[in-house]
This record gives C-alpha cells, structure tokens and sequence, in this order.
C-alpha cells in the first residue's frame, strides 16, 4: 500500500461525517465517512484495520430512504483505524448523487469541474 501523501490529491476531498456499511465477501462493517472524493473516500473504524488489501469491497452510503451511493473500492493506505480507499467503479445514479454532494460541499461549479476533469484522464 502506498504512503497517505496530501500534495497529490488530484481530487477535493469533502469533510463527510456520516455513517456507512462495507461490504466484501459476505462480511459487513460498520463505518464512518471522514472524507469523500469523486475517486475515493477515507473511512474510520472501530478496531484496527485488518483486512486484506487485495480485496474488493462494497460501500454503501445511505443518503435517504430513495438515495444512495455505492462504490466498489481498494484500500490504499492504513493507519490505525482509519483506511483510504480508491475507487474503482461506480454506477451511474451513484456518480451522480455524489457529484451534486461533493458540489453542494465545495460551493464551487468550477472545482468540481477540474475534478471531473481529472476523474476522465
């Protein structure tokens, strides 16, 4: 796994304080969203992580009854309780709802545009 280096960001990351479920090969955590990106989220736990680094895992981010966004993820970086994760696919509706959150939270068209910039090359 690679070093959590903030000078690299290509992404703004959002302060996102919200409960959320991961999801990898019939086990489920509980979790808290730190951060949130349109390429990645940081993610706290209660115990130390532990899991494989070479899985694929599921976040599902309940945002109201109707609305939700799910990615699937690779863990980048560990300490401690909290996990980076990187995505590496989501669905449509899913982009769409954290786009307009990460829009709503950035306050700015034009960061958001320079992030999906990024995200397609």
């Amino acid at each position: 796994m690679q070093p959590l280096d903030n000078d690299n960001r290509h992404f703004h990351r959002i302060q996102f304080a919200e409960k959320a479920t991961l999801h990898c090969e019939g086990k489920t955590w509980g979790c808290d969203i730190i951060d949130l990106s349109l390429k990645g989220c940081l993610l706290g736990f209660e115990l130390p992580w532990e899991e494989n680094p070479e899985k694929l895992y599921t976040l599902t981010l309940e945002l109201s009854e109707d609305n939700q966004i799910t990615m699937e993820l690779t863990p980048m970086h560990v300490i401690a309780n909290k996990v980076g994760f990187k995505c590496e696919h989501i669905d449509i509706d899913s982009i769409s709802q954290l786009r307009r959150l990460v829009e709503l939270n950035l306050g700015s068209s034009t960061l958001l545009e320079r992030d999906l910039l990024a995200l397609s090359e």
